[in-house]
């Protein structure tokens, strides 16, 4: 198979033949239809990811046909249209039990503690647990936007910060993480207020739901500005960038009993970022994380594009050849773009 393949950190992303991977036992092998370039997979290339082993094919959010199972499948078969959630849950732990495969003791990540989809073909196990069915109206660019930032957004909005009609929530970041929860937001209903440094991604964001932008270049104190669009403070804020400043300036816009989702990575200087644990006690204000979404929870999410509510294909930009992605990917710390980049010819 050709596949976008490097063997060291930061080093060139080269578009190679590899041998085709077989499934396992319990798992499938995917023709990959068409996979998104996320920030997520440039800190695997950076080395910011100790699960990520060299050699290594990057790629965790893609969509496509199953042309292999294993022995011990039961829920699938080749031709099977399907996408998988990011993070897979191995089915047995504590986790999984409990319903939180997000979590999995023993996770499986394609694109990361795996070879990913940056390929032709892509091997995945725990393939029962973890498949999710494409309804046929679907096509497997809007199904591999969908992913990542698209599903962890969802969860994050939806699942852990219980977003309703009528509620304040500030998205700090207009990113591909950013411009999901905006629309997600916007489609339960809430008031959002979208933060960036970048005009372009401001407008961008109105287009998608947002009922007013703040450029953080241009205001001094974004918190205070949220407060005052939203006569209080966010009920739920989103820090869909992960850095310091964002992380700080979104727990601290939030209303009293406020709901602070962190949804960007948080790496390097800023994964022990500086919050106002002051205003956490006194307002009792709730920090959550979001990290990927059940595979079990996707129905939800797919009944809300399929009617309309939800429209991701929105967000997909560029479309770009394998090798293109392959340079995309290493230059992806420049923020260059609006969207989703979506690979979709191998």
């Amino acid at each position: 198979m050709r596949a976008a393949y490097f063997t060291e950190y930061q080093g060139p992303i080269e578009v190679q033949k590899l041998d085709d991977p077989t499934p396992a036992n319990g798992g499938v092998v995917i023709k990959v239809g068409a996979t998104g370039l996320c920030r997520s997979d440039w800190h695997g290339w950076m080395g910011h990811d100790s699960d990520v082993q060299l050699p290594h094919v990057p790629g965790h959010e893609f969509a496509g046909t199953v042309v292999a199972v294993g022995k011990d499948i039961k829920r699938w078969k080749e031709g099977d249209r399907v996408t998988v959630p990011f993070v897979s849950g191995c089915g047995h732990c504590p986790e999984c039990h409990s319903g939180n495969h997000q979590v999995c003791d023993h996770q499986f990540q394609p694109g990361f503690t795996h070879w990913g989809s940056f390929a032709e073909y892509v091997a995945i196990d725990y393939a029962d647990t973890n498949l999710v069915r494409l309804p046929d109206e679907m096509d497997f660019a809007t199904a591999a936007s969908l992913g990542c930032r698209f599903a962890t957004s969802f969860r994050g909005v939806i699942d852990q910060g219980k977003v309703s009609a009528g509620e304040m929530v500030a998205v700090h970041g207009a990113g591909g993480v950013g411009l999901s929860a905006i629309m997600i937001a916007a489609a339960a209903g809430a008031f959002v207020v979208a933060v960036d440094i970048d005009d372009t991604k401001l407008e961008f964001a109105k287009e998608l739901g947002a009922n007013a932008v703040l450029n953080a270049r241009a205001i001094d104190d974004i918190p205070a500005a949220i407060k005052d669009l939203t006569r209080g403070g966010a009920h739920v804020s989103v820090d869909a960038l992960g850095s310091a400043v964002t992380c700080f300036n979104s727990v601290s816009c939030l209303r009293k009993r406020g709901k602070h989702i962190q949804i960007g990575l948080m790496t390097g200087d800023h994964a022990h970022a500086k919050v106002p644990m002051d205003r956490v006690v006194a307002h009792e204000l709730e920090i959550l994380g979001s990290h990927g979404m059940q595979a079990f929870r996707y129905d939800a999410m797919i009944d809300m594009i399929v009617t309309g509510k939800l429209a991701p294909q929105k967000l997909i930009g560029d479309r770009v050849t394998l090798a293109e992605g392959a340079t995309a990917l290493m230059s992806m710390n420049h923020f260059a773009g609006t969207g989703v980049t979506i690979i979709d010819r191998f």
